[in-house]
């Protein structure tokens, strides 16, 4: 007997610690490096154009809010020398988001790579490179890092600490909502108390991890780093850092909480279990006591809760884009409601599996709150979808779009779950345990030890009938006979003690596992709360990675911004055809304008076939180019004769980008000519 009851609790640490793990592996699972919630949606010189002459300085325009120093942006000529001048320049105005590196008068021509690496306004990491070439494009010995920022290693370990903050801080803010709002008891539940210390710890760990972890993150994607006391001075001053040390902070605050919630406000719930005396008003001055302990620690929980809620929100999606001082508090209420919900189901779960059987009000409390979490989770969902989404088509066409309609259908499937978990509630009827039927199960105990009959109070009627055979039941089946007993080896009276109070402890842990398992209606609830916390481990690791996805409206931004730019920067075909009204003054002229783009030397070529489609030469073609909206032009162009029906004109400048209107003139004879006019988008 003596490891018996060792045994049983390590079975039931055991098995709650693979409930955590549980979930916990769930999220490591999804955990890969966050995708980048900045993007690079246009730079001068455009990537891959060719410029005449060497440009002043390069500058790269962002989605959305991004963090650079002085090297953030590195430009290398084609030996892989940087070349710019080392200092950042600030161009970002309104809404528009830009930086730009000087470059040094008098480049050569050739190829040049513009690398860059940045901190979006949400604390992810991103980066980039392209190539511009000045005069003509050339071969380039320049390196770039093949890893993006963000990847790799620390990436992944990031991700990892990421994730467990969140579920750390669902944990520790849901379990201790379940303890104050649904069920005093659980304060001196063991399970309960170990879920919520779990999860601060993980949180603390978590939070301490990603502090550490920054500087390599943001910066060299060394894992060596995370010792670098100068970096970490660096991520002290910036927005994410900020936000993490404060995380700390109230994580101290936090530690007195739960002291305060396990220590005196569990002693203070035991002391009010007991039956009062109808003639003392001590009962009426600890229930004040009891109160105002609990109003205190409520205040104190929100004002914590609140305060670590709102170090996600500042420093990630709600921080920036649309609406932000909007969206920082829903992002707060949303966090607390997920919490809420989901903390308190998975201390719900460890109460109903291990410890005493749970009340009937504090499971129709607890429904009650889920309730009203679903709620808020439905408004600030709904908001925040508003918000990252934009569009109907985008919940389809994007990532994060995708990922949400699989949250809101999990989100679907809990709601059904719980409504089946309260039917089960409703249905519950309320345990009461008296006194006298515990002292019948210890009453048992002792006769086992000393083999005489158990006392007759235990049949007098001051406890259920079914109480005293069904504690002598569990006590035969969990205690040894007297003879299998610890042998009388003359032993002290201590260590038969000990041994009685180790039995009394197995005849108390199969007393309540026989009230719970007894109950087809608590049976059934714990299946469906079972079944609740499986579709909420799903839930959470949609949800973390929702959070490390590109919005919507960002990824649709780009596409956009992308399909513009190869649109205008593709090579301008114009199939054009003329009749000088002479002989032989039919046909068709093919005109090809690479890569018909504003600012760099563009290429034509004009190609010109008779009605059947044969080459034909003919005795002159000329092409200019106008741009009335801004007086620009006529631009004379006077292609050089090839082949059969070929001419070329390389070196094609035309200054700026927008509407241009081109001219043909073609001449079939000394007095037969005509000139076609057409429009063409400029890049």
């Amino acid at each position: 007997m003596a490891t018996t009851v060792p045994g049983r609790r390590r079975s039931a640490a055991l098995r709650l610690l693979a409930v955590a793990a549980a979930l916990f592996g769930a999220l490591l699972g999804g955990a890969v490096p966050a995708a980048a919630h900045a993007a690079l949606t246009g730079s001068t010189p455009a990537q891959g154009s060719v410029v005449d002459r060497a440009p002043e300085q390069v500058s790269l325009t962002f989605s959305e809010g991004v963090a650079m120093g002085d090297d953030s942006i590195r430009v290398l000529d084609p030996k892989g020398r940087r070349v710019d001048r080392g200092k950042l320049r600030d161009l970002c105005s309104g809404d528009t988001v830009k930086y730009a590196a000087g470059l040094p008068p008098g480049l050569a021509d050739g190829t040049y790579t513009v690398a860059w690496q940045a901190v979006s306004a949400d604390s992810h990491p991103v980066s980039g490179a392209f190539t511009f070439s000045v005069g003509a494009p050339s071969e380039t010995t320049a390196a770039v890092p093949e890893q993006e920022a963000g990847g790799g290693l620390v990436g992944a370990l990031y991700g990892v600490a990421r994730y467990l903050a969140y579920a750390g801080f669902v944990l520790l803010a849901g379990g201790a909502v379940f303890v104050l709002a649904c069920r005093p008891a659980a304060a001196g539940v063991r399970s309960v108390q170990r879920l919520i210390v779990q999860g601060w710890a993980v949180l603390t760990g978590s939070t301490v991890a990603m502090l550490l972890l920054r500087t390599p993150y943001t910066g060299s994607g060394e894992l060596a780093d995370v010792f670098d006391l100068g970096g970490l001075r660096q991520v002290l001053e910036t927005k994410p850092g900020v936000a993490l040390v404060s995380r700390l902070l109230l994580l101290a605050v936090a530690a007195l909480f739960v002291a305060v919630l396990f220590g005196t406000y569990a002693r203070a719930q035991g002391a009010g279990s007991g039956a009062p005396d109808p003639g003392s008003t001590a009962p009426a001055e600890d229930g004040r006591r009891r109160t105002d302990l609990t109003l205190g620690l409520a205040i104190g929980g929100v004002i914590v809760a609140v305060g670590l809620a709102a170090t996600w929100a500042m420093a990630e999606h709600a921080s920036t884009g649309l609406q932000p001082g909007i969206a920082m508090p829903v992002d707060v209420l949303h966090l607390l409601a997920v919490a809420g919900w989901l903390g308190g189901l998975a201390a719900l779960v460890v109460s109903l599996y291990w410890g005493p059987a749970v009340e009937r009000t504090a499971v129709r409390r607890f429904s009650r709150l889920a309730f009203c979490s679903v709620l808020v989770l439905v408004a600030t969902g709904i908001y925040q979808s508003w918000r990252q989404v934009g569009t109907w088509r985008a919940l389809t066409d994007t990532t994060y779009g995708q990922l949400l309609l699989l949250k809101t259908g999990l989100v679907v499937l809990l709601v059904g779950i719980a409504w089946t978990s309260r039917r089960w509630t409703a249905r519950l009827t309320e345990l009461r345990t008296s006194a006298a039927e515990q002292a019948s199960g210890t009453a048992a105990v002792d006769a086992q030890m000393t083999g005489t009959a158990a006392p007759e109070a235990a049949s007098s009627g001051t406890s259920t009938p079914e109480a005293p055979e069904s504690a002598t039941t569990a006590a035969q089946t969990q205690a040894p006979a007297p003879e299998a007993a610890a042998p009388d080896d003359g032993g002290s009276g201590a260590d038969r003690a000990a041994q009685l109070a180790r039995q009394r402890a197995a005849l108390s842990t199969a007393r309540t596992k026989r009230i719970r398992d007894a109950d087809p209606e608590r049976l059934g609830l714990r299946r469906s709360v079972l079944a609740e916390a499986s579709v909420a481990v799903v839930l959470l690791v949609v949800a973390t990675v929702l959070t490390a996805t590109e919005p919507a409206r960002t990824e649709e931004a780009v596409k956009r911004t992308a399909g513009q730019s190869a649109a205008a920067n593709q090579p301008q075909v114009l199939t054009i055809p003329f009749d000088t009204g002479g002989p032989r003054g039919k046909g068709t002229a093919r005109l090809d304008l690479d890569p018909g783009r504003s600012g760099s030397a563009n290429e034509l070529h004009l190609r010109i076939s008779d009605p059947s489609g044969k080459t034909m030469d003919v005795a002159e073609v000329k092409v200019s180019f106008t741009q009335r909206a801004q007086r620009l032009g006529p631009l004379p162009v006077v292609p050089g004769h090839v082949s059969e029906g070929h001419w070329s004109a390389a070196g094609v400048q035309l200054p700026v980008p927008g509407q241009w209107e081109l001219s043909l003139l073609v001449r079939t004879s000394d007095i037969d000519q005509v000139t076609e006019t057409r429009n063409v988008k400029i890049g």
